[in-house]
């Protein structure tokens, strides 16, 4: 039992739901939570509320009300939206963490309207995909309350943060410049093999990708990093926008990083192809869908 009872969740999507699971896994009793498709009965996070065992807060102030600790878990988009929405019923000294992958001007922003809320804002940048590992995922912390929420936050199951800076920004710009890497090899992948499947030589293309980085089994890494791609290409589009304006703040010109957000968004109209066996069919059934659809969009 970590001595917190009262958390609460703003965003009640993927990561919102795991949280609320492994939140009332760990003991917190009062789980509340607040989230813009509330307002659709039939949304996904409406039906999540009583299969997660949360109470649905009518707004997002009265969500605030009375936390020891506030979840931020909302698009990247929506980042300083909703530290706006719940500033008004934040208690004094509770901590805000900030789950998002927005960019650190987004994040210093967000920052700002917690403290003057009288709330202590605390950054935290995820180091890996959420669902694996879940609450114990590595995250970076940042700001000037990281080190002392440590401790809570751990008691709760976060058993992978690590305090990272004593400045908001820093946690945001490690993990966007390695969504860069990551989201841009994805989208690299997709483009390659896509193209190589029309002249028939993805075999050639993988085998020798292993001269380049010697992973084992090129074929199943290909068809994970691209099916990534499918199953979640519109949220790492809009984390690739965020990425891309972390590279603009830095004052480099975000070519890559734009052009990856475009890649994914396109990725995410052929999510059925997800389940076809094997890289081969899953490019054949992309390669269809765009046929089918006169394009990629």
């Amino acid at each position: 039992m970590s001595g917190i009872s009262r958390v609460r969740l703003i965003g009640l999507g993927e990561v919102g739901q795991i949280l609320a699971r492994d939140l009332a896994a760990a003991g917190v009793d009062h789980i509340t939570a607040w989230d813009v498709a509330f307002a659709d009965e039939a949304s996904g996070p409406s039906r999540a509320v009583s299969a997660c065992g949360v109470h649905a807060a009518s707004t997002p102030t009265d969500a605030a009300r009375e936390a020891e600790v506030i979840i931020s878990a909302v698009t990247a988009a929506e980042d300083v939206t909703a530290a706006r929405a719940v500033a008004p019923g934040i208690a004094r000294g509770a901590i805000y963490l900030d789950l998002n992958s927005a960019s650190p001007g987004q994040k210093r922003a967000s920052a700002e309207v917690v403290e003057a809320a009288g709330g202590r804002y605390v950054e935290a940048a995820v180091m890996s995909p959420f669902p694996p590992r879940r609450l114990a995922s590595p995250m970076l912390l940042g700001g000037p309350h990281a080190a002392e929420a440590l401790e809570a936050l751990q008691a709760l199951g976060f058993t992978g943060a690590e305090v990272f800076s004593d400045q908001v920004g820093g946690a945001a710009a490690a993990k966007l410049c390695r969504s860069v890497m990551v989201k841009g090899i994805e989208a690299l992948l997709t483009e390659s093999l896509l193209t190589a499947r029309c002249y028939g030589v993805e075999g050639v293309v993988l085998d020798s990708l292993s001269d380049l980085l010697p992973i084992p089994d090129w074929e199943s890494t290909a068809r994970y990093m691209i099916s990534r791609s499918l199953e979640h290409g519109t949220r790492r589009a809009e984390e690739m926008r965020e990425a891309s304006r972390t590279v603009g703040e830095a004052g480099v010109d975000p070519i890559m990083s734009d052009a990856t957000a475009e890649r994914q968004d396109q990725a995410a109209v052929h999510r059925s192809a997800q389940g076809a066996p094997g890289l081969g069919a899953m490019l054949d059934a992309i390669l269809a869908g765009m046929k089918t659809t006169g394009g990629e969009t």
